[in-house]
Order: structure tokens, then C-alpha cells, then sequence
């Protein structure tokens, strides 16, 4: 193996067709003979498209194979990109993220990933076939790696994803199925529990502490209180209501627990994991809600209502009703509810709700009560969820539209490896520094800032 040292960056040629590390773990691909590889803290990768581009960009790749060799002579750094062309080694298109991501991002940087679990549309592999996709935000969305899960029945199908959350500081993130509570850590990649519970498992939550997981049993009558660390069971939280959605307050205090079955929403104390109260009656069951950062408002979705519900968090009371203006309900595709997904913005200013027979998200202003109407953005297929970025630029919507918050206009779309759309009802972001997690977002578009 030769060596060398270009710009601050070790360099090494490999002698033949080889494992790397870095390869092997993240891909388990095999180099080519004579392939220059980059050596560095990050492991061992290499060189693939973004040298060839700057070739091109430069007019060498255009030259015969004498001049190109000659100018690059003269050029220190595009040396690496003379040796990707001469070698033949053809950039992996998914991987083209990762090495942009190499290319550009400072060690002391924040990186800024999305994580979306999929199948996060019902078990329809088609949305981005199975396990935990990871997008780079600002690098256009590009893919960058797909992590491999569990998560299977007995005959190694996967299974619908359910919910997901994380936990920056423990560095973990929880990825709930039809049956399983999968918990992976976030910088192995490797997965450290896998559990199993009593009727199931639906869309799980996560106290600010990382220490307790409110796990829904499959639209049944109880919430599994789990320890985050083990996934050992530590309480029950009995409703009768069809457990299904969950939030925990951004304070930590209360957790939040709405079921298919109740047009009531059960407040929990999370210190003593008892019932301290109830908001409602809605006017039927809660499908999607939010919460606000003061825990003044909830916002909730309800059976047959293409609008949302709005519940006192103080007084239980519910106290506003709205419907969308200008759009009629029709057929959906999934849900049976015509508004499947509400999501505050981190500021609490605004109030988006999906609207999924007219494929669209309807926006609100959010500062008043009732929430106003503003407009209305036309998206991509059938919305059945939305959340946002944390700094609330944003938005994410089910069909895996990206949305400039500012504009409203669809900035980008996800698409996996194979250049398929994405979608998915499961994702949120984290945002990496040093290669460790240090801030995470969360699947429900939540109120982070409290009102003046």
C-alpha cells in the first residue's frame, strides 16, 4: 500500500481489491484494485464523484489522458481527482451524500440529519422499502446512508412502523412496530434492544430526560410505562380509550395520551405516572394532536372533521372549533379521517393541518384563538402527517415534500438510494457535531417557544 499526505488529508493506495473500514461497516462494499482511498478520524472512504466533479468543472476531465496527467501535476489537490478518473472507481449513487458530507462539513460543525423510519406507510415497502433512512438538510435533502432494522414478523416481513423518537445526550433513537420497540444507537448504528409488550405497540414518546418511554399498546386499552435504558416495563397507564398517539410536554411534566376510542385527552403526571386529568369532550374520537410550549392549547384532529378541535390544557374545557374554508371533503386514501396531522411551528406561531383528499396542507395563523386561515399548499400525494425542522425553516409533510416554511414553496423531495420518492409518517430530525448527536427534534410538530 502506498501512502501520501495532500492538503492536510492522508491518502493511501490500495494494492488490491480490499475491505475497508469505514466500507465495510457503513456499506460493506469491496474496492477496486488500485483505488485511492482517504484515511482520517472518520474512518477509511474512497474517492469517488465530488473529485471527478471538480475535474470536470475544472476542463481536465475533458483533456486525453497524457495532458490531464501533466496539469494535474500542477495541481496539488486535484491530484486525488486524476487518480479516482485513471482508476475507473464509479461513484456509488447512494452514496454520493456521504461524501459530499465528508467533502464539505467542518469537524467542530453541526450536521443537521433527517431520520425518517420506514415502511412509515402502513407496511407499503414502496415508500422507501425498510429500515432508518438519513437525509442530509443542507445538502438538498441527498441521501445519505439507509441503516438496517428490525422490526420483522415470523416470516421476515416488516412490520409497520408505528412512531419514532430519540434522545440526543443518550445518543439513542426508538423506533416502535406493530409488535417491537426497537432502540439503536445513533452512533454504532447498531441496535442495543429489542423488546416486545402486551397488546402491542402504537406511537411512542420520550421524557426530556431519557430515562422513561410512554409506549401505547396497539389501539388497546393501556400505556406501557418502559424504561428507556433496558426496555423493562415499569408501570401501566390503564385508559380504555384505543391507545394510539403520544406526547410528552417539552418540560418534561406530563405526557399526553390520545385513543381512537375517546374523544377525551388524558393528561399523566410523569413523576407519579398517575392520571391528574382530562381535556374535552371533543366532538369524536382524537386522531393527531399537538400541544403548545406554555401547555396552554391542544389541537387535536377528530373523526370526520376536515379542520381541528382546539382543548383548554388548564381548564379541560374545549373551546374552539374550525373548519378549512374552500375545500370539500372527499375519499382518502388511508385513515378514514380527513384530517390526519396537525404540527405547530417550533415558534408557535403558525398552525399547519393536512388536508388528504384535496392533497394539500392548510395553514393558520396561530396568534389568535380561533386559529385564522391563511393559505394553502399543494403537495405531492395523500398528507397523512406533518412535523418540522427544529429551527422551524421547514416543513415536512407524510409525502416526503420539503417545505420552505418562509415561502411555502416545496423546496425539495425525498428520494431513497435508487432515486424511489420516500414517504413516511415517522420522522424527525437530529443534529450531529463531532460525529455525536447533540440536539433532536420530534415526530409531532410541537410548540417550542413560549408566548410573549
Amino acid at each position: 500500500m502506498k501512502a501520501t499526505t495532500r492538503g492536510g488529508v492522508h491518502l493511501e493506495r490500495t494494492a488490491g481489491t480490499a475491505h475497508t473500514s469505514c466500507a465495510q461497516g457503513r456499506t460493506g462494499e469491496s474496492l477496486p484494485a488500485a483505488c485511492w482511498v482517504r484515511r482520517s478520524a472518520r474512518g477509511t472512504r474512497p474517492l469517488r464523484a465530488a473529485f471527478r466533479l471538480r475535474a470536470a468543472a475544472s476542463g481536465l476531465y475533458r483533456r486525453p489522458l497524457r495532458s490531464f496527467l501533466l496539469a494535474a501535476c500542477g495541481v496539488w489537490f486535484a491530484a486525488g481527482a486524476c487518480t479516482a478518473w485513471v482508476t475507473g472507481h464509479e461513484p456509488d449513487a447512494a452514496h454520493v451524500g456521504e461524501e459530499q458530507e465528508a467533502e464539505a462539513a467542518a469537524p467542530s460543525a453541526v450536521q443537521r440529519r433527517l431520520y425518517v423510519a420506514v415502511p412509515g406507510i402502513r407496511n407499503y415497502l414502496e415508500y422507501g422499502g425498510h429500515g432508518l433512512l438519513v437525509f442530509d438538510i443542507d445538502r438538498q435533502h441527498a441521501f445519505v446512508k439507509r441503516i438496517p432494522m428490525a422490526g420483522r414478523d415470523e416470516q421476515g416481513h416488516p412490520l409497520n412502523v408505528k412512531g419514532v423518537c430519540a434522545h440526543a445526550a443518550s445518543g439513542r433513537i426508538y423506533i416502535s412496530t406493530l409488535r417491537y420497540v426497537t432502540c439503536l444507537d445513533l452512533v454504532s448504528e447498531t441496535i442495543l434492544w429489542e423488546r416486545s409488550y402486551e397488546g402491542g405497540c402504537d406511537r411512542l414518546a420520550i421524557t426530556p430526560d431519557g430515562q422513561t418511554l410512554f409506549v401505547p399498546s396497539l389501539e388497546g386499552a393501556h400505556w406501557n410505562v418502559v424504561e428507556a435504558a433496558s426496555g423493562e416495563v415499569r408501570g401501566k397507564i390503564v385508559t380504555d380509550s384505543g391507545a394510539h398517539n403520544t406526547i410528552v410536554s417539552l418540560d418534561g411534566r406530563h405526557a399526553y395520551l390520545a385513543g381512537l376510542r375517546s374523544p377525551y385527552l388524558t393528561v399523566v403526571d410523569t413523576q407519579t405516572v398517575k392520571v391528574v386529568g382530562r381535556v374535552g369532550p371533543f366532538s369524536a374520537s382524537i386522531r393527531p394532536f399537538t400541544v403548545d410550549a406554555d401547555a396552554r392549547y391542544c389541537y387535536v384532529n377528530v373523526n370526520e372533521l376536515l379542520g381541528f378541535e382546539v382543548g383548554d390544557l388548564r381548564t379541560g374545557r374545549k373551546v374552539a372549533r374550525v373548519e378549512v374554508a374552500g375545500f370539500e371533503r372527499g375519499p382518502t386514501k388511508r385513515h378514514g379521517c380527513p384530517s390526519h396531522g396537525i404540527g405547530l411551528t417550533p415558534d408557535g406561531r403558525e398552525l399547519w393541518l393536512t388536508d388528504a383528499a384535496n392533497s394539500r396542507l392548510h395553514v393558520f395563523d396561530a396568534t389568535v384563538m380561533p386559529p385564522r386561515q391563511l393559505e394553502s399548499i399543494e403537495l405531492r400525494d395523500q398528507p397523512g402527517w406533518v412535523t418540522f425542522s427544529l429551527d422551524g425553516s421547514l416543513a415536512y409533510p407524510s409525502t416526503g415534500d420539503v417545505i420552505d416554511v418562509a415561502s411555502r414553496r416545496v423546496v425539495a423531495q425525498l428520494t431513497d438510494e435508487t432515486g424511489a420518492a420516500v414517504q413516511s409518517e415517522k420522522l424527525l430530525e437530529i443534529d450531529f457535531q463531532a460525529g455525536r448527536p447533540v440536539q433532536q427534534g420530534d415526530q409531532f410538530g410541537l410548540g417550542r417557544k413560549m408566548r410573549d
